[in-house]
């Protein structure tokens, strides 16, 4: 026991150490998310100001100081919060040698930087695909992703906006589906969460890109925003599932675009009821619910 508690106190310590030492500087460039997911949010927000697809929206849109704060929160906080527990899940599976080569089905280890990268970008966007897919078919999950959908004017910063469970729900799913479908995780990893932090901005902002002919494959705002819908197709549960890629939705149906207007209704029913405070949405989805 003291093994575990000392390895959950030494992640969690470990966690916070490096999340400050991003702050004030002390990490390599590349690897700095606290400044990188800032840059990244300003330069997206000032795209939004320059040219807003919604040109009515406040550049100070409703509920924009309480996604800034999930962004944050999200991110780094809860991260701090989670990372002892992920830890002592590593040392149980490893003494009954469960490793990521153990699980491997294709071992990408010795392949070129670049390909090891793109391979590891589409396994981890498909499973953040299926995860999400999940999320919307099964009620109880539902009820926790509703804090995403209780956005009501699309900004960069609803792009973090969800429930702390999400995060307790995404990343082992997304473990186990990189370990059992690459069993790795690229040296230069970081380039391809830089790369899905600025898609996953984009997807949430206030402007009109579909990227021409790359629509296809890549996800954009126009197509994210129905999946934002408060009125779905008869018979969904949602629609236009991807996280950075959109190809999964058209190979497996789910896409959905009927126009590109942006001036649609978002949420969903019974939203009106939902909290609208930040303690309130995170302690929601434990328990029965009317909404």
């Amino acid at each position: 026991m003291e093994k575990y508690l000392e390895a959950f106190w030494n992640a969690l310590v470990g966690t916070a150490d490096w999340t400050w030492k991003s702050i004030i500087f002390e990490v390599p460039w590349y690897t700095n998310f606290f400044w990188g997911l800032t840059a990244i949010s300003l330069v997206v927000w000032l795209l939004e100001i320059a040219f807003p697809w919604r040109k009515q929206q406040k550049i100070f849109r409703r509920d924009f100081w309480l996604d800034a704060f999930y962004m944050y929160f999200n991110f780094f906080v809860f991260s701090i919060v989670i990372a002892g527990f992920y830890q002592v899940l590593s040392l149980l599976f490893a003494e009954v040698n469960i490793t990521a080569s153990s699980l491997a089905l294709i071992d990408f280890s010795g392949w070129a930087p670049w390909m090891q990268l793109l391979i590891f970008f589409i396994i981890l966007d498909f499973v953040q695909w299926f995860t999400h897919v999940l999320l919307h078919r099964y009620k109880f999950l539902w009820n926790f992703h509703k804090v995403h959908h209780s956005v009501k004017e699309m900004g960069f910063a609803a792009h973090l906006r969800y429930h702390w469970m999400e995060n307790v729900l995404y990343k082992p799913l997304k473990t186990f589906g990189v370990m059992i479908l690459g069993g790795f995780e690229p040296e230069q990893a970081y380039i391809v969460h830089f790369i899905a932090i600025a898609i996953g901005h984009f997807n949430h902002s206030n402007i009109k890109i579909t990227w021409g002919p790359l629509k296809y494959i890549f996800n954009n705002p126009v197509m994210h925003l129905y999946h934002h819908a408060y009125t779905l197709p008869e018979g969904k549960n949602g629609v236009n599932y991807g996280i950075s890629l959109s190809l999964w939705d058209y190979i497996f149906k789910t896409n959905y675009i009927p126009e590109d207007s942006g001036t649609i209704t978002i949420g969903f029913k019974g939203d009106d009821k939902f909290p609208q405070d930040f303690v309130g949405q995170n302690l929601y989805g434990f328990g029965k619910k009317k909404s």
